[in-house]
């Protein structure tokens, strides 16, 4: 009888050899579980010499979640490179249409392509797995369209199983929240700028001080919506004042508790 742990294991072999035949590796890092898992395997695969990590450094990536990839990195011994991502400046990604993430990931798929070319690697992989499809992801689009290669989808890799495989390896992140970039908290069709970001990255960061660490601050004109696990509501609630003082202070006009809990992803 096939068990669990067996069919983890396999796709575990199955990912360490379709990495093994790649021989080099550019992998585009975000420090999610996702990517950090990749690029662990890659490593322990091919060797230091044979992979590199590109970390796309942006304003809509919190510091805290900057600094923690590139702890993962340097513990973990892979080497890689920062990388400006100056999405801010381009005319279109501030718009904020539906087409957002299709742009940004074109213009990071572009810059990877380019560092692939300059270290003469052939091979550029993400973590795009089984469980991205279940919603509409442009920024899939688009990486498809620049020939990024998806070795979870290769493989029949899907989010649970990214957990398990990170948890069986040893990874300490193997249960860390999914988090997209902050741009991803504001309505299409209003504009995206540094200062609105800001203000998002500072009141999640605040919602985490507190002790709320799976949590998003969405923000629908100005105000602010906080998305929180069912467990967070009641603490939430507690610390109410001093939450409405700090939002207030931010810039938000307003500030509610999404009662929808928000699913672990």
């Amino acid at each position: 009888m096939i068990i669990r742990a067996d069919i983890i294991k396999n796709k575990l072999d199955r990912l360490e050899e379709e990495i093994r035949y790649r021989k080099k590796l550019l992998i585009s890092f975000s420090g999610g579980v996702d990517s950090s898992l990749l690029a662990k395997v890659a490593k322990d695969v091919l060797g230091y010499s044979n992979v590199i990590c590109v970390f796309f450094d942006s304003d809509l990536i919190s510091r805290s979640e900057r600094e923690m990839a590139r702890a993962f990195l340097k513990k973990n011994l892979i080497d890689y490179r920062v990388e400006e991502l100056p999405i801010l400046n381009d005319e279109n990604f501030i718009k904020n249409t539906i087409k957002r993430c299709y742009i940004c990931k074109k213009v990071s798929s572009r810059l990877l392509k380019k560092i692939a070319i300059e270290k003469g690697i052939r091979h550029i992989a993400d973590g795009v797995n089984l469980s991205d499809l279940n919603d509409y992801r442009p920024g899939v689009i688009a990486s498809n369209e620049e020939g990024i290669w998806h070795p979870y989808l290769d493989v029949g890799i899907n989010k649970e199983d990214i957990r398990e495989i990170s948890r069986m390896i040893g990874l300490p992140l193997w249960d860390k929240p999914s988090s997209a970039c902050l741009a991803s908290r504001i309505p299409f069709g209003e504009e995206i700028y540094k200062e609105r970001i800001s203000m998002i990255e500072e009141a999640e960061g605040f919602l985490k001080m507190l002790g709320f660490e799976d949590v998003r601050v969405r923000n629908p004109g100005k105000t602010a919506r906080i998305e929180a696990r069912n467990e967070y509501f009641s603490g939430i609630i507690r610390y109410k004042e001093v939450i409405l003082k700090k939002f207030k202070s931010l810039g938000f006009e307003d500030v509610f508790l999404d009662l929808n809990s928000r699913k672990r992803s």
